[in-house]
């Protein structure tokens, strides 16, 4: 049966969700991969009021229902919530049930990922090889993108390579809160969830690929990380 689905030629409606959740995890995990950085070093470098406020916030997508995620992404960047009304006007840009907030809530259920990898580097790297580069002159900036970065890159790309799988498989809140418009906002595991009712050979094979990509960037993270990955 597995063998079967996997050499039956794909619909196009299979092709498009295919397509649209590389799109989806890949504009995730790049538009997230910034503030990934900043506030990783933020919770491994500084000290300020509210750091455990925000590294709960951080964190918060992990243990709370996608669905509630979902929900709380409609409240703020809908087209009534207060981020989503700004972006709306002053970009025209809309994320509630369109691809745009597929990949929106894909970057966000990953982000915790890629937080918990690059704040775990940051702190292994040895602060007196930035101290000797600032002592001899090199502003703050150079010191991280000369020195920190490539020090914490493996575990940079690991995260970044997690939170692209996880959006890749992201459901709960992408059907809450861009819903599920086949050729618009449907991607592979909501594609998954229609077929089990409607065509379980497609089902069966959307759901195989998930799962060899699941394995290889797995695989990819362990050789690019040979000390491990983990996210507890």
């Amino acid at each position: 049966m597995w063998a079967s689905a996997l050499l039956a030629p794909f619909s196009p409606q299979e092709w498009t969700a295919i397509f649209l959740s590389l799109k989806v995890a890949t504009i995730g995990m790049f538009v997230s991969l910034p503030f990934g950085v900043a506030i990783a070093f933020l919770l491994a470098r500084r000290d300020f009021p509210g750091k455990g406020v925000l590294n709960g916030i951080v964190h918060l997508p992990l243990v709370l229902p996608p669905v509630v995620t979902g929900w709380l992404l409609l409240l703020g960047f809908g087209r009534q919530g207060p981020l989503g009304a700004v972006f709306a006007d002053c970009c025209g840009l809309v994320f509630s049930f369109r691809w745009t907030g597929a990949a929106l809530a894909a970057g966000v259920m990953g982000f915790p990922l890629m937080v918990r990898a690059i704040r775990l580097s940051l702190e292994a790297v040895d602060v007196r090889l930035e101290q000797a580069a600032e002592t001899l002159g090199a502003r703050p900036v150079l010191v991280f993108a000369t020195i920190t970065l490539p020090l914490a890159a493996p575990s940079l790309f690991g995260g970044a390579l997690m939170t692209w799988a996880r959006a890749l498989g992201e459901f709960g809140a992408t059907i809450m809160f861009a819903g599920n418009f086949q050729g618009i906002t449907q991607t592979m595991p909501l594609a998954i969830y229609i077929g089990l009712e409607t065509n379980l050979d497609s089902a069966l094979a959307l759901s195989v690929i998930l799962i060899i990509v699941s394995f290889g960037i797995l695989a990819a993270v362990r050789f690019i990380s040979p000390k491990g990955f983990t996210v507890g």
